[in-house]
C-alpha cells in the first residue's frame, strides 16, 4: 500500500486486486473520498475524487457549507419527485399564487402537462438542487430546435420557475436556475374583432338563445366560464348591470371563481344588450341559469361558425366577441381604468399589454394637451403647435 500519510476526512480507496506498494511507494490507482459529517440531520456526507488534493479541496469548502446552511446531509428529491409534491400542494390549496389566490384547477392542469410532456423527460432525473441554468438552458435550446412556438417554451419553463420560486424560498435550493435564460420573445397574436355594424349583423344572423349569448360576449365582454356559471340574480336589468360572481372547470364540472381576484365585477348593460336579455328572459321563463349547460356554451363556436359562413360574415370566436367589447368600450371613449374593471384584468398593465394600441391618442394631441397645460401653469403659448400628420396609406 502506500505510505502517503493519512489525512483526518479523507480515505484512499484501493481495488480489491491491489498488489500493495512497488520500491517507488504506490501501488494501484487509487481513489480520494473525503466526508463531512452534518450534525443537524445526522449525516455523512461523501464524494471521492482522483486526487488527494481534490479531496481535500472539497472537504474545505463542504465543511464551510455545512456552517453557512447551503449544504446538507438531507438528500434532494429529483425534479420529478419534487414536481409531484408541488402539484399536491397546489391542488390541496397550500401553495397560492403571486396575487395570494390559490391556483385555478385548469392552471394546474395546464402546468402538470407541460411539467410532464416538456420538461421531466429531460430534467427529472436530476436533484432538485443539481439543476444548473446551462441545463435549463440547453432545455429551451432543444424546445426551440424541436420547432415548439415560443407561448408554448414559455408555457414549459413558468411552471418550473414557480416551483424554484417555492424551493429557494424554503431553503430546498440554493439558486433558481430558470432566470436569466435566453428565449425565444412571445408575439401577440393579431385580435379578430367586429366592428359594431359588423356585431349588429353578426347578431342578426342568429336565433333564440344564441343571439343573447353572443350579445352578451360583444356588449359585456365575459369570458366563456363566465357565461356558463352566469345566473338571472346576477343580471339586474332594472339599474343596468351584470354582477360577474363565478367561472366554471369544462374538465371537472364545476363552479369555480373566476380567473383573477378583479374577476369578480360589475360590468354595465347597455340598451341593446338589454333589449337582447329582455327577450331572452322571455323565451326562457328567466330561471336559475342564463343559458342553458355548460355544454351548449363550449360548443356556440361552432354553431354559430356554420350559420356565419352560410351568409358570407366571418366568423368569430366567443373569445374575440370579449376582445370586441373592449374594441367598443375604447372607442367610446372610456378610459383604460375603466375597461380593465369590466373586462376583470388582474392589473390594468394587462389591459395596456391587450389593448394599449386601441387607445385614441396622436402626437399631435399630445402636443396639443401638453401646451395647454404649460400655457395654463407657466404662462407659455397659448396656441397649441399644429402637428401636420401625413395621410396613412395600406402598404
Amino acid at each position: 500500500m502506500s505510505t502517503a500519510k493519512a489525512t483526518p476526512g479523507i480515505d484512499a480507496r484501493h481495488r480489491r486486486t491491489c498488489p500493495g506498494p512497488r520500491p517507488d511507494g504506490k501501488c494501484c490507482a487509487a481513489s480520494y473520498q473525503a466526508h463531512v459529517f452534518d450534525k443537524r440531520t445526522g449525516k455523512r456526507i461523501r464524494k471521492t475524487f482522483a486526487t488527494r488534493t481534490a479531496a481535500k479541496l472539497w472537504r474545505a469548502d463542504a465543511a464551510r457549507a455545512l456552517r453557512t446552511g447551503e449544504l446538507s446531509g438531507e438528500r434532494a428529491p429529483t425534479l420529478t419527485d419534487a414536481v409531484d409534491q408541488w402539484l399536491v400542494a397546489l391542488r390541496s390549496g397550500q401553495v397560492c399564487n403571486r396575487s395570494g389566490d390559490p391556483y385555478k384547477p385548469s392552471a394546474i392542469r395546464g402546468y402538470e402537462q407541460t411539467l410532464r410532456l416538456r420538461v421531466l423527460p429531460h430534467l427529472g432525473h436530476h436533484r432538485l438542487g443539481e439543476i444548473q441554468p446551462r441545463d435549463v438552458q440547453a432545455l429551451t435550446d432543444r424546445l426551440v430546435k424541436d420547432g415548439w412556438s415560443p407561448a408554448t417554451i414559455d408555457a414549459a419553463l413558468t411552471p418550473l420557475r414557480a416551483l424554484y420560486r417555492r424551493a429557494v424560498a424554503r431553503g430546498e435550493a440554493r439558486h433558481n436556475p430558470t432566470l436569466r435564460i435566453e428565449k425565444p420573445a412571445v408575439r401577440p397574436k393579431t385580435k379578430h374583432v367586429a366592428s359594431p355594424a359588423q356585431a349588429a349583423l353578426l347578431l342578426h344572423a342568429l336565433e333564440g338563445a344564441d343571439r343573447a349569448l353572443w350579445a352578451v360576449t360583444f356588449y359585456a365582454g365575459l369570458r366563456r366560464g363566465e357565461l356558463i356559471g352566469l345566473r338571472w340574480e346576477d343580471v339586474d336589468l332594472a339599474t343596468g348591470i351584470i354582477r360577474v360572481q363565478r367561472g366554471w372547470d369544462m374538465v371537472e364540472a364545476i363552479e369555480v371563481a373566476p380567473k383573477s381576484r378583479r374577476g369578480r365585477r360589475t360590468v354595465p348593460v347597455a340598451a341593446t344588450l338589454r333589449d337582447h336579455l329582455d327577450q331572452h328572459r322571455l323565451d326562457t321563463g328567466g330561471e336559475h341559469r342564463v343559458f342553458a349547460s355548460p355544454n351548449w356554451v363550449a360548443s356556440a363556436n361552432g354553431r354559430a361558425r356554420a350559420r356565419w359562413e352560410t351568409r358570407g360574415l366571418p366568423a368569430l370566436t366567443l373569445h374575440e366577441g370579449r376582445h370586441t367589447f373592449a374594441s367598443l368600450i375604447i372607442a367610446a371613449g372610456v378610459n383604460a381604468k375603466a375597461l380593465s374593471t369590466y373586462m376583470g384584468h388582474a392589473t390594468i398593465a394587462v389591459t395596456y399589454d391587450l389593448y394599449g394600441h386601441l387607445f385614441p391618442g396622436s402626437e399631435a394631441q399630445a402636443a396639443g394637451l401638453l401646451d395647454t397645460y404649460l400655457a395654463r401653469e407657466a404662462g407659455g403659448s397659448t396656441v397649441a403647435q399644429t402637428v401636420a400628420q401625413r395621410a396613412k396609406t395600406p402598404c
